[in-house]
């Protein structure tokens, strides 16, 4: 077990870059050779890809992404967990089931998902009393903090949602030293601590997920005596992807992923600092994750961060990166502006607009152009691609270099709604 006075978790946090990124990719082909020969789905998806060629980040971006928006499918038609795992239900530690419903597979070891490194960097330390307050219900992620805190050596109060009074009650008799669930529900347990005069004042920490922080909450928090409060970010396919420390400069990557940033709807990494979708790969040898795409977007933060820990750090959630929207009756979804976009390699990037009223809508596809000026004939021949690949008509328009906002966006309803 950790030393309570370690800043770190362990030393893997603390390793100079290239010999993580060195450790990862070295263990990339074994991880493929295990996911093909004991899952099924793997297999499937997997068929044409030699493990041993996958030794590179060019090699791993050759194999398509898998998104969570597939699962449902996949597991509908494999059930339960659509072949992807390579332990048997009854073998595994709990089953979930999220909303959607997509099933998710809980490994029988500690700390199955390394939630332990949010808590650690949070400052929850052994001997300590932690309140978690997120649901206990169906999906993970209580267990994630349950089973990190206890772990690490905490005590948990499974303190779950809802019972405001009761749960203030707890925080007066049993003092923990430490609460873990969604900020807003914090809000709610201090706004009603100040209305009953219930005593909290020993709640100086909090660990939150689930939901964004704003910075005005996080202030109004510390002004309320909550000293520390820091996010962590994950799913329940994954567990840990990133998590703050109290440099509080990004979210540092947990030690056991390999994180792409790609163009949404397509497999593409976009260079760092670019907005796009998280896609990771996860060494978990239950459930195996190649190329998985969160849905979420965020970008990568360049050098490390000042509390010493010397993974990639990423800029936390910044969206959805699946940005379908409804065009006249017709789904238009990012992959079809990415093959719009392969069609014409004077197109740099793009931005397909819709805007005006329902039912009265039109499309821009808005390019920055390799040569800036967008001739007669490209602008007829992107056109008629629009019209080829998405069905519905389209205009086209150029703008300047680097013009287009960062933000992750190939899709940008600014329709009038009301």
């Amino acid at each position: 077990m950790n030393d309570a006075n370690r800043k770190h978790y362990d030393d893997l946090e603390t390793r100079a870059p290239e010999a993580r990124e060195g450790a990862l990719l070295a263990r990339l082909p074994g991880l493929i050779a295990h996911a093909k020969a004991h899952a099924p789905g793997w297999a499937e998806r997997l068929q044409a890809v030699e493990p041993a060629a996958i030794t590179s980040r060019k090699a791993l971006a050759s194999i398509p992404v898998l998104r969570k928006t597939e699962l449902k499918d996949l597991q509908a038609a494999r059930p339960p967990f659509g072949g992807l795992t390579t332990a048997e239900p009854g073998k595994m530690g709990r089953l979930y089931m999220s909303p959607g419903p997509i099933f998710d597979p809980e490994g029988a070891r500690p700390d199955p998902w390394r939630a332990a490194r949010a808590l650690w960097a949070a400052g929850i330390r052994p001997g300590q009393v932690i309140q978690n307050c997120f649901g206990y219900h169906l999906t993970p992620g209580a267990w994630m903090v349950d089973g990190a805190a206890r772990h690490i050596g905490c005590a948990v109060i499974p303190a779950g949602t809802g019972q405001t009074e009761q749960q203030l009650e707890i925080i007066r008799t049993l003092a923990p030293d430490a609460y873990v669930g969604t900020p807003s529900f914090l809000r709610i347990l201090v706004e009603k601590a100040q209305e009953t005069g219930a005593d909290i004042s020993r709640l100086k920490r909090a660990l939150v997920a689930a939901e964004a922080l704003p910075a005005s909450l996080r202030a109004w928090l510390r002004e309320q005596g909550v000293a520390t409060v820091l996010q962590w970010y994950g799913t329940a396919d994954i567990g840990l992807i990133a998590y703050e420390s109290e440099a509080l400069e990004g979210m540092i990557l947990d030690e056991e992923l390999l994180l792409e940033i790609v163009r949404p709807g397509t497999d593409e990494p976009v260079a760092d600092g670019e907005v796009g979708e998280v896609v990771v790969t996860s060494f978990n040898p239950d459930y195996p994750m190649i190329r998985f795409g969160t849905g979420d977007l965020s970008a990568v933060l360049a050098g490390v961060s000042p509390c010493g820990r010397t993974n990639v750090r990423i800029r936390g959630w910044l969206g959805r990166a699946d940005q379908t929207t409804k065009v006249r009756g017709l789904f238009v979804h990012p992959g079809q502006v990415a093959q719009i976009v392969r069609r014409h390699p004077e197109i740099v990037r793009a931005r397909l607009v819709v805007e005006g009223e329902m039912a009265n809508d039109r499309m821009t596809l808005r390019c920055e152009l390799t040569a800036g000026a967008l001739s007669a004939a490209l602008a007829e021949s992107i056109s008629t691609s629009i019209r080829e690949v998405t069905k519905l008509r389209g205009e086209v328009l150029a703008v300047a270099p680097g013009s287009l906002p960062n933000d992750g966006k190939v899709i940008e309803d600014a329709r009038k709604l009301d």
